[in-house]
């Protein structure tokens, strides 16, 4: 394949993941949506798809003056791992890099010369402007790293157990799979000083204690920075929810996990470029306009704690209090995925559901998803 050739792949792909992670949001934002009816999961996950999209805006102006870029044909549909840690590196020294690159008004004006002088196109200076560009939007942007800290977002107290409740989220970039990863949790803290200064004799929360939310971390200070390490080695696609969630539950005899919920985004199919189911591939590249061929695939994992199995204290040795985590059974996937509930959506464009539909191939492709069809802006479900 020719410069030209890959250059138009690249915007085809650039501009197909652009069109579905706006359509996505607009789901998210959609009254009509499950999301929708969870405030707090529309919010949280639209601040991933916020710095998934600025991520995808400096890749596309790293184009510009590097040909680095791969993405995961055969498998997610995402951009390789790599391409994640780079974004990541140039983060930290953008500053300095743009210090050394003339500012952009200076740029444009030798490219004016330039072009005067030699009847040419100043492809050096071009590079240039690209980087600078590039260096500006990672500078400026919240971008999706390989990890980002968890944040508290919400505080109340159970009623019944008379803890302090937080609502935290966190994200990863999973390495293995290259997917997005974004995970929420509820977790009920037990720590005689949390309990004591977050819960009033009434039950409720005590309008005494401000909380700037959202909190960077955990609530809890003695336990923040412990989490944080947590929940950055314990956020692999290949562990189950339920894994997760009951490694958490035993590293931390003072948090009760409640409810662990996982976003994996993707797979993401586009005609021509990714390689990961030929039936898709094949119809997809019957679509008219590229910019209307893909396919948006996600996954929402919950795990739940059925009961809490109360601790023993005994003169000599004692037992923390321990979660007991529902797995359905008898749903096969639910249990090979370790959950306690999932489903499956997919999002696509009108006229590729259309040549998917047209082609027989839609009740097989959408077999198991609850699928959403964008179309003049919006966003139609339940077909």
């Amino acid at each position: 394949m020719n410069e030209n050739a890959d250059l138009a792949a690249a915007e085809r792909y650039f501009g197909a993941i652009r069109a579905a992670l706006d359509g996505l949001e607009i789901f998210l934002n959609n009254q009509d949506s499950p999301l929708y009816k969870h405030d707090l999961v529309a919010q949280t996950l639209s601040e991933y798809l916020q710095r998934l999209d600025a991520s995808f805006e400096c890749w596309r102006n790293r184009l510009g003056f590097t040909e680095r870029f791969r993405i995961s044909k055969a498998e997610s549909g995402f951009p390789v791992f790599q391409n994640v840690l780079e974004l990541e590196n140039d983060k930290k020294d953008a500053k300095d890099r743009l210090a050394a690159i003339p500012p952009a008004e200076a740029l444009r004006s030798e490219m004016a010369d330039f072009i005067l002088r030699n009847r040419d196109f100043p492809r050096d200076l071009q590079k240039s402007m690209a980087e600078r560009t590039y260096l500006e939007t990672v500078n400026q942007g919240e971008v999706f790293s390989p990890f980002l800290l968890p944040v508290t977002i919400r505080v109340s107290v159970n009623p019944k157990t008379m803890r302090p409740l937080y609502v935290v989220h966190w994200g990863a970039f999973d390495g293995a799979s290259n997917l997005p990863l974004i995970y929420m949790a509820v977790i009920e803290d037990s720590s005689e000083d949390l309990v004591e200064a977050l819960v009033g004799k009434d039950g409720k929360l005590n309008p005494k204690v401000k909380i700037p939310l959202p909190v960077g971390g955990l609530l809890n200070p003695e336990l923040a920075r412990r989490f944080d390490d947590f929940a950055a080695k314990n956020s692999a696609y290949s562990l189950s929810p339920v894994t997760i969630a009951t490694s958490l539950d035993q590293d931390f005899p003072e948090l009760h996990p409640k409810q662990l919920r996982r976003v994996v985004l993707g797979p993401f199919y586009t005609a021509g470029i990714t390689e990961h189911n030929q039936k898709v591939a094949d119809v997809l590249e019957r679509v008219r306009k590229p910019e209307d061929a893909w396919l948006l695939t996600w996954t929402l994992q919950e795990v739940f704690s059925k009961a809490e199995k109360p601790g023993k204290r005994g003169l000599w040795s004692s037992e923390p209090s321990r979660e007991e985590f529902h797995i359905n059974t008898d749903d096969l996937e639910a249990a090979r995925q370790g959950v306690s509930h999932y489903e499956q959506h997919a999002l696509v464009p009108h006229e590729a559901y259309q040549a998917l539909y047209a082609s027989g191939e839609a009740a097989g492709i959408f077999k198991g998803f609850a699928t959403h069809i964008l179309s003049n802006g919006q966003v139609i479900s339940g077909i």
